[in-house]
C-alpha cells in the first residue's frame, strides 16, 4: 500500500482565506518562476535598493539561498498562519536594519526600512506576480478582482514599514504609481550587471546534476526570456536588455502551455517548489490540498499583533535601528548581523 504523506494543517488561515484573490494568484506556478524573478529584477532600478543589495554581494555569492528565502517570505504572507507571518515580519525589520549606507551616485543615505523603499518592493512584487499570472496563467482578472487583489495587498503592507494607505487600489492607480517612479529609476553598470544576473537566476538555482542539470540551460533561457517579455520597454532600455517582439510572442506562448500543464499537476508543482524553495512547500501545501487549519479564522494584522505581542513594523526595533545608524554613519563601522541568525529557522540557512 502506498504511504500517504502527512501534511500539517496551519494554526489558522492567517490573513487571506481560501476564497481570496491573493491565494488564487500567488498559488499559480508562474509566480515562483517568472513572477518573483521579474520582481527582484525590476527592484534593482531603485538606486538605493541596488546599493543595499550590491554592498552585501549576497546575490552573487548565494543567489539560490536569497531566492529561496524571498519565495518563502512571499508564500508565507499569502498562505501561512498569523503567528508565523507576524513573527517573520518582525524579524524582517531586524534584517533590514543592517541594510543602510551611502548610495554612491547621489551620496545620499539609504535605509532598507525606509517606507518609500518598502512600498516600492511591495508594489513591484505584487504587480509582478499579477503580471505573471495574467500573462502565463488563466488570463486577465476582472476589474473587481483586481481591486480586491490590491485591497489585499494593502493588508500585506502592514507587515512592512510602509503605509498601507499608500497602496494603489486599481490598474489605473498602479500605472500612475510606476509612472511617478520613472524619473527616480536609474541603471548604472552595477545595476545592469545585477539585473542580467537575476534574469539568469535559474542557472544558479537549478541543480547541475542529473537530467535537470542537462536541461538547466534550456530552462534558464525560457524563464529569462519569458520574464523579459513582461518588462516595459523603458526598463529594458535602462537595463540594456534586447529582445525582439517576435521572441516575446513565441516565449509567452510556450510558457503559457507549460504553466497550464504544471498547474494541473500537483506533483509538478511540488517538484518546482522543492527545487526553488523547499521550505515553502509546507506553507502552500495545505491550501493546495484543501486542508483547513486547526482554527479556521482569518485575522487582521492588528488582531495578530495584539495576540502575539508585536508592534507595527514601522515602530519595531527603533533602538536597534538607531544603533545600526550610529555604527555606520557615526563610527564608520559595518552594521551588526543582528536578526540574520534569528531569521534562519523561518527562512532557511544563509549558507
Amino acid at each position: 500500500m502506498k504511504k500517504t504523506r502527512e501534511i500539517t494543517p496551519h494554526e489558522d488561515y492567517g490573513f487571506f482565506g481560501p476564497d481570496s484573490i491573493t491565494q488564487k494568484v500567488w498559488g499559480h506556478p508562474a509566480v515562483p518562476l517568472m513572477g518573483i524573478v521579474r520582481a527582484v529584477t525590476i527592484e534593482e532600478l531603485d538606486p538605493n535598493l541596488l546599493a543595499a543589495v550590491h554592498d552585501t554581494g549576497a546575490n552573487y555569492d548565494r543567489l539560490d539561498t536569497r531566492y529561496a528565502r524571498t519565495v518563502q517570505y512571499f508564500a508565507a504572507v499569502a498562505f501561512a498562519d498569523s503567528r508565523t507571518v507576524t513573527k517573520m515580519a518582525d524579524v524582517l525589520v531586524k534584517i533590514h536594519s543592517k541594510a543602510i549606507g551611502i548610495e554612491p551616485v547621489s551620496g545620499n543615505r539609504y535605509d532598507a526600512n525606509d517606507p518609500d523603499s518598502q512600498l516600492w518592493i511591495l508594489i513591484t512584487g505584487w504587480h509582478s506576480v499579477l503580471t505573471a499570472y495574467e500573462t502565463f496563467g488563466p488570463g486577465k482578472l476582472s476589474d473587481a478582482e483586481v481591486e480586491q487583489f490590491w485591497a489585499e495587498c494593502a493588508i500585506a503592507a502592514e507587515f512592512q514599514t510602509c503605509d498601507p494607505r499608500a497602496v494603489p487600489r486599481s490598474r489605473e492607480e498602479v500605472r500612475a504609481y510606476f509612472e511617478a517612479w520613472r524619473p527616480r529609476l536609474a541603471a548604472s553598470e552595477a545595476t545592469q550587471r545585477m539585473m542580467h544576473h537575476l534574469l539568469n537566476g535559474a542557472d544558479a538555482v537549478l541543480p547541475r546534476r542529473g537530467l535537470l542539470g542537462v536541461m538547466r540551460p534550456v530552462a534558464n533561457a525560457l524563464i529569462c526570456r519569458a520574464t523579459i517579455a513582461t518588462l516595459p520597454r523603458h526598463m529594458r532600455r535602462l537595463a540594456d536588455i534586447r529582445q525582439s517582439r517576435a521572441t516575446d510572442v513565441v516565449v509567452i506562448s510556450i510558457m503559457k502551455v507549460l504553466m497550464a500543464a504544471v498547474d494541473r499537476s500537483h506533483p509538478l508543482k511540488r517538484w518546482i517548489f522543492g527545487i526553488i524553495a523547499p521550505k515553502a512547500l509546507s506553507i502552500v501545501e495545505p491550501s493546495w490540498q484543501g486542508i483547513p487549519p486547526a482554527n479556521p479564522v482569518v485575522l487582521t494584522p492588528a488582531e495578530a499583533r495584539e495576540r502575539y505581542g508585536y508592534v507595527q513594523p514601522a515602530l519595531a526595533h527603533l533602538e536597534l535601528r538607531a544603533r545600526q545608524r550610529a555604527r555606520v554613519f557615526d563610527d564608520h563601522q559595518a552594521p551588526s548581523d543582528e536578526g540574520l541568525i534569528e531569521s534562519q529557522p523561518m527562512l532557511g540557512t544563509l549558507g
